[in-house]
């Protein structure tokens, strides 16, 4: 294993003493060095871009086939800035070039069936709404593992869920679409380089056979320290994991106002039995 990729996993678990990977490519390496990108300069991206990056999305897996997903690429200065008002005023959707928004869409199969005079039964039911879902999730990571080959960056937007009504008018989206989450894309700034987040250690997640909480204490005490060290490094307010996760869950405020989703869905066609 090349000194590089140890320093990289070093870095994705905040830990220098970490066991090398045994197996690696080129492929783990990349992935490993995943951060998230919230300041871009202002280079546009090159022609062709987009079209590459769905490809590699439509390349993801898909259940039973089915593609119950769609995306909107947005790059209008005027969109993204509503968009941004909509998603918490977040500027880096402002100041991407490109701005996706990925759906869960299950409009397109319905307009499938109102064509052959078929009732689709299994779409108001919660398990279609999680299919389009995890159709959009899986998509939109093949898409970012490619715009990292390509030297861009990225950020997730899971604030684009803070009103869904709201970005469904703004994206003239059709019932029985919604939108999961939106996606900065663009080239990293220099000035404010983004730096590897560490993430829990491996015996938390990992599970041999059955599931079991015996190496939690320990995991999740050593993990406390290690992101505390980082956001000390990042000049940030040094707070553990444990301490992060209560203060964002604990209250239904937090949510900003994404505790009205299922309404929402509702009024959009969804159905959630």
């Amino acid at each position: 294993m090349r000194v590089n990729a140890q320093s990289k996993l070093a870095a994705r678990y905040g830990a220098p003493d970490v066991s090398p990977l045994k197996p690696w490519s080129d492929t783990i390496d990349q992935l490993l060095d995943h951060r998230s990108v919230r300041a871009f300069t202002d280079q546009q991206l090159p022609d062709g871009t987009i079209e590459t990056l769905i490809a590699a999305a439509q390349s993801a897996s898909t259940s039973s086939n089915l593609q119950v997903w769609s995306v909107v690429a947005v790059q209008n200065s005027d969109r993204k800035a509503r968009l941004s008002a909509l998603a918490g005023n977040q500027a880096y959707i402002r100041q991407a070039p490109l701005f996706f928004v990925w759906l869960a869409d299950l409009s397109r199969v319905a307009r499938v069936a109102k064509q052959q005079e078929v009732e689709l039964e299994a779409v108001p039911y919660l398990e279609s709404l999680l299919l389009g879902t995890i159709d959009a999730a899986l998509a939109a990571q093949n898409a970012v593992v490619a715009l990292e080959s390509l030297g861009l960056g990225s950020v997730y937007i899971g604030a684009i869920r803070n009103d869904i009504e709201g970005v469904a008018k703004e994206l003239g989206l059709p019932p029985q679409v919604y939108p999961v989450f939106g996606l900065c894309v663009g080239y990293p700034s220099a000035e404010r380089p983004a730096q590897v987040k560490p993430r829990l250690p491996q015996g938390a997640v990992l599970h041999h056979e059955t599931y079991s909480t015996a190496a939690d204490v320990d995991a999740v005490a050593e993990y406390d320290e290690r992101l505390g060290a980082f956001y000390r490094r990042e000049g940030m307010k040094a707070s553990g994991w444990s301490e992060q996760v209560v203060n964002r869950l604990r209250s239904v405020s937090n949510l900003h106002g994404r505790e009205e989703l299922v309404e929402e869905l509702k009024r959009m066609g969804f159905g959630l039995r």
